[in-house]
């Protein structure tokens, strides 16, 4: 909703919204007449087959009333139009792990993970304890095992792993 709040235009007549984010959708009126903005925005947004989008259409009433079939299609023609000229991006889900490794394997490990930019990501700073250090990373579903033998191997099967879950 915060996003809603930065995209609405207090001088406009309608600010009227659709948003769908996994099994959730909402769509808002915005005191246009029932039925007329909201559920056309979000109709857009599933011809499209989006997920994880929102959409806001602002309308300023420039004195001709547009009657009830009017909004509809007025609405849901300017979602149309904006959802096929947005750029596009795949969100997969992240595997997000935690990796402690003594000194003597902080080496290897860094070059591993500077040279692995493309397969994974650090999400926090390292943290360095009495033993090692402590790394956060973020990867790819498809790459956790790829990642987890090669660590292994450089490590010698000294790289302990902790699964913190996943994110997107």
């Amino acid at each position: 909703m915060e996003f809603l709040r930065g995209e609405a235009d207090a001088a406009a007549s309608h600010n009227c919204f659709a948003y769908k984010i996994g099994w959730e959708q909402r769509s808002s009126d915005d005191g246009e007449p029932s039925g007329t903005a909201g559920r056309p925005i979000l109709s857009s947004i599933e011809q499209e087959q989006l997920d994880g989008v929102c959409v806001v259409v602002t309308r300023y009433f420039g004195g001709v009333k547009l009657g009830t079939g009017g909004l509809v299609r007025a609405y849901g023609q300017s979602a149309r139009e904006c959802l096929k000229l947005a750029d596009r991006v795949e969100v997969k889900p992240m595997l997000r792990r935690q990796l402690a490794v003594g000194f003597e394997d902080i080496g290897p490990v860094f070059s591993f993970l500077d040279a692995s930019q493309d397969l994974l990501r650090r999400v926090r700073e390292d943290a360095y304890v009495d033993e090692g250090v402590v790394v956060t990373v973020e990867m790819g579903v498809e790459a956790a095992g790829e990642v987890d033998d090669h660590l292994k191997q450089v490590t010698r099967g000294r790289v302990f792993l902790r699964d913190l879950g996943e994110s997107k």
